[in-house]
């Protein structure tokens, strides 16, 4: 789930601007999801809770994340060191997050972490993902366990579903860790956007990770983002309905800008 801040009614849209955050921007959306409807009572919440968790560890399948996300871990710890020399600083909290990061590298780091093995072990489960690829492919008489795993108290479905993401708990932590961090190195600004259209350059000396972008939830407007190493623009789009296509506002639109730099 994306943060919002403190004043309501607002809709943040984020931009990551390396492979990096955006895979981990992934996962995230599925750790949400499964969060979300892990304890649901339905058939229809265990099934949208083992999608979940069967998409994460596909996903952690396909790029060594555990990697990825001690090097990111690595270099916040070096960041939050490196302040622990500043007066303005507020030690007390520092030293808190520096020991949850330095407490997640010391799991990852062992040869025992492998995140998401059970599920890629799990008959059933793996039933499920080979069926998952066609449209409605997990039907009642696709897989009968599956069905009758469905059927069990939610009492069992939900242990279940709770074992399976305990193997996921690490990579949970880490990215929540790690997105959180990037979100709050942004110093918010107000900006406008002249005909719908917001560009700015990027400092080379820095490491911009994500762009956010703050609107009211009642904006006609959502914007589509674009970045590079050097530069980043926005623009601004209207989609009056569903069947037409989005199409740049000629109007100024006032937005709050984040630009994630850790």
């Amino acid at each position: 789930m994306i943060p919002t801040s403190d004043v309501q009614k607002k809709i943040v849209y984020e931009q990551p601007l390396n492979e990096r955050i955006r895979f981990f921007l992934r996962l995230e959306h599925l750790f949400g999801i499964v969060t979300h409807t892990l304890n649901g009572p339905s058939e229809w919440d265990s099934r949208a809770a083992l999608a979940g968790l069967i998409d994460i560890a596909d996903l952690l399948s396909r790029s060594d994340v555990k990697t990825e996300l001690i090097k990111e871990l690595e270099r916040n710890a070096a960041t939050l060191t490196r302040l622990d020399q500043n007066p303005g600083v507020d030690d007390e909290r520092l030293q808190a997050v520096l020991g949850k990061v330095n407490a997640l590298l010391q799991t990852l780091r062992q040869n025992s972490c492998y995140p998401g093995q059970q599920l890629r072990q799990d008959e059933l489960t793996i039933a499920i993902k080979q069926r998952s690829a066609i449209p409605g492919g997990t039907c009642n008489f696709d897989i009968p366990a599956y069905y009758h795993w469905l059927h069990k108290p939610v009492q069992e479905r939900v242990a279940d579903l709770n074992g399976w993401l305990s193997d996921l708990t690490v990579v949970h932590q880490g990215i929540d860790l790690a997105l959180q961090m990037i979100r709050n190195s942004a110093t918010p600004t107000r900006e406008t956007a002249i005909n719908g259209f917001f560009q700015a350059p990027i400092d080379p000396n820095v490491t911009c990770q994500m762009i956010r972008v703050v609107l009211p939830s009642i904006s006609e407007c959502f914007p589509e983002v674009s970045g590079g190493k050097h530069r980043f623009s926005v623009r601004f789009l209207e989609q009056p309905t569903t069947a037409s296509r989005p199409v740049q506002t000629d109007k100024a639109v006032e937005f709050e800008l984040h630009c994630c730099i850790l």
